[in-house]
């Protein structure tokens, strides 16, 4: 066991370091943080890092992004960008590297960090955090999303949505081919699955680039060559 000690070492102070780093394209706004949570191709983000983990609770910590969710659940061309991110191969992505290694390795070594308890407790003793929540009835936002649930502007919008363009853009992608191509690919490219892909990587396959190339037939026969005929006798 002891000769393993090192290399458990290595990774949780690798993982440890990760942690630590600040998450790529962070929201600055409680409206790109609701964002960012209905987009089904990244709103996994906060649950592969914890770094990220604790900049999302932050956020949620903030009544004004909740408000926003609200804003985005009275906006009918939300949930056409949420049927459309539901055919994306992106959102397989998204939650297919959970079965990376190294998401694992992250979390566990932030269970080892005290900064990262440190960090969550400091947000939730926090009395500014609460002080928002205390004044939220007086927020003038949350009144003018209290009256548009009386606005039959809103209502209106909501009915004629079947007949929004992304709508049905979004409803006619089943009949098109290259979404299932493009989802077959998505499965066959090692990057969906992370560094765990480099694993299942074979001769013949697809790009590891993400979403480089749709799915290429052509790539099934570079795996399953023809055998020669044999010489006439």
């Amino acid at each position: 066991m002891h000769r393993f000690m090192p290399l458990i070492a290595a990774l949780a102070v690798s993982g440890l370091a990760q942690a630590a780093e600040p998450a790529a394209a962070t929201p600055a706004t409680p409206q790109a943080w609701a964002e960012k949570m209905v987009d089904l191709s990244q709103n996994a983000s906060a649950f592969k890092d914890p770094a990220a983990f604790a900049q999302w609770t932050g956020a949620m910590m903030n009544p004004a992004t909740s408000m926003a969710l609200m804003q985005q659940g009275m906006d009918p061309n939300a949930y056409a960008r949420m049927m459309a991110g539901m055919m994306n191969p992106a959102a397989m992505q998204n939650y297919m590297q959970f079965l990376d290694p190294a998401v694992s390795m992250k979390w566990m070594a932030a269970g080892m960090d005290p900064r990262f308890y440190t960090n969550l407790l400091g947000q939730g003793l926090n009395p500014a955090n609460y002080m928002n929540w205390m004044t939220l009835p007086m927020n003038p936002q949350m009144w003018n999303m209290g009256m548009q649930m009386l606005n039959p502007a809103m209502y209106t919008n909501m009915m004629t949505a079947p007949m929004n363009p992304a709508m049905l853009n979004s409803m006619m992608a089943p009949l098109n081919p290259n979404t299932y191509m493009n989802w077959m690919g998505a499965g066959m490219n090692p990057a969906t699955y992370g560094s765990w892909g480099g694993m299942l990587a074979m001769p013949g396959m697809p790009s590891a680039a993400p979403m480089a190339v749709p799915f290429d037939p052509a790539a099934l026969l570079r795996m399953m060559p023809v055998p020669a005929p044999a010489p006439a006798k």
